[in-house]
C-alpha cells in the first residue's frame, strides 16, 4: 500500500499508516496494533473491516469484535510458512494457530476468500471454518493492458525465476537446474529476479546469491519495479515453489505470453495446464524439471505457442476486470446490497 498511497489517496481513500513486523512480534506489540485498528474504526465510523494476510486478519477480527463490527472480509493469498513447512517450529505452532483462526474467523457475517481448491479442502479439514463462508476467487487478477506480449529479439534463452528469494519458492532447484544444464553444455542465462525476505525463516541471504552470481551459475537481478519489461526480456519462466495460494509473478508471466514451467503443487496447478501453457512437474522431481526447460529452450515455436495459449487463459479466467467483479459481489453480499 505505501507505495502506492498517493494514488490511493487520490482516490479519495485515507491511508494510515500501521506499522508491524510479519514475524512473532511480542504481546506488547500486538496489543499495541489492536488498539490501532479499533481507533482506526472508530475515526472512520467502519461497518465493514477487510484484511488480507494471517497477522492482519487475526487482529482485524479481534479489534473488530471489541468495537462490534460484524461484516468482515478476509483473504488469504496462500497458508505461508506455519501450514505449507515441515519444520520443528511450524508443526509446533500450527495446532495453536488454527485455534486461533477459527476464534478469527467465526460470525455469519464473516466471509474467507481463497485462491485455489487445495487452501478450501485443508481449511475444511482442519475444521477452521465452514464451507459456505469460504469464496474462492482465483487470485488477484492481473493487467492485462500493462503485461502483454511484446516480440522483442532475444539473442540468448533467458530463463528467469520471479519470486522473493525464499528456499521455499523453489531457488536452490531453480539454480541446481541451471547448474546442470550448463554443465552440460546448453547456452542460456538462468536469472533471479526478485528481492530477499529477511523476516522470512525461509529467507535465503544476500551472501549466497552473490557467491552463485561470482560462480556465474546463475545471475540475481534482485528486487525489480519494471516487471512488464522483465517479461520482454525473457523467454522462459521456471517457478519451482513447494506451495502457492495463486502466484501474481506467474499469472503476468502467462499475460506476457511466456510459457512456464512448474511443480504440479497447489496454486501453480491454477494457472499451468500441463502441455497447453507450459509444464507441470512432480513435485521435486529435479530431472524432470530439467527436461522441460531444456526442452523449451530447443524449441522457440513451442515457446511461443505455449505463451499464446497462457494469454487466452489469462484473458478468460483471470483478468483485473474479472476478479474485481468477482471481489466486489463478495461485499455486496455480506453489506446486504
Amino acid at each position: 500500500v505505501s507505495k502506492h498511497k498517493n494514488l490511493i489517496e487520490s482516490l479519495g481513500i485515507q491511508v494510515l499508516d500501521w506499522s508491524f513486523t510479519r514475524g512473532g512480534g511480542n504481546i506488547f506489540g500486538s496489543v499495541k496494533s489492536i488498539v490501532y485498528i479499533m481507533r482506526a474504526i472508530k475515526h472512520s465510523n467502519s461497518n465493514i473491516i477487510y484484511a488480507v494476510a494471517i497477522k492482519p486478519i487475526i487482529f482485524s477480527s479481534l479489534a473488530a469484535r471489541l468495537s462490534g463490527v460484524k461484516n468482515k472480509i478476509f483473504t488469504l493469498g496462500g497458508v505461508g510458512f506455519i501450514f505449507s513447512s515441515n519444520r520443528v517450529l511450524a508443526r509446533m505452532i500450527r495446532p495453536v494457530l488454527i485455534k486461533v483462526l477459527r476464534l478469527a474467523l467465526k460470525g455469519h457475517k464473516t466471509r474467507l476468500i481463497l485462491q485455489n481448491k487445495d487452501d478450501r479442502e485443508m481449511f475444511l479439514g482442519y475444521k477452521i471454518i465452514e464451507n459456505e463462508r469460504i469464496i474462492l476467487i482465483r487470485g488477484s487478477g492481473v493487467d492485462t493492458d500493462k503485461f502483454f506480449p511484446r516480440k522483442l529479439r532475444k539473442n540468448l534463452t533467458t530463463v528467469i525465476l520471479p519470486a522473493r528469494m525464499l528456499w521455499d519458492k523453489g531457488v536452490h532447484e531453480f539454480v541446481s537446474c541451471a547448474q546442470q544444464l550448463k554443465e552440460d553444455g546448453v547456452t542460456a542465462r538462468f536469472c533471479l529476479v526478485g528481492g530477499v525476505d529477511t523476516q522470512n525463516p525461509e529467507s535465503v541471504s544476500v551472501a549466497q546469491l552473490k557467491k552463485w552470481t561470482d560462480q556465474k551459475v546463475v545471475e540475481w537481478w534482485g528486487d525489480q519495479n519494471n516487471m512488464p519489461e522483465i517479461y520482454s526480456r525473457s523467454t522462459i519462466v521456471c517457478f519451482p515453489s513447494y506451495r502457492e495460494g495463486l502466484p501474481k509473478s506467474l499469472l503476468e508471466a502467462a499475460s506476457s505470453g511466456l510459457p512456464i514451467v512448474a511443480y504440479n503443487v497447489p496454486g501453480c496447478r491454477e494457472i499451468v495446464i500441463d502441455g497447453v501453457n507450459g509444464f507441470l512437474i512432480p513435485f521435486k522431481d529435479d530431472n524432470s524439471l530439467r527436461d522441460a526447460i531444456l526442452k523449451l529452450i530447443k524449441d522457440q515455436d513451442l515457446c511461443d505457442s505455449m505463451g499464446f495459449l497462457g494469454r487466452e487463459i489469462v484473458l478468460k479466467n483471470f483478468s483485473q476486470k474479472i476478479i474485481s467483479e468477482q471481489t466486489l459481489s463478495v461485499w455486496l453480499e455480506v453489506l446486504d446490497i
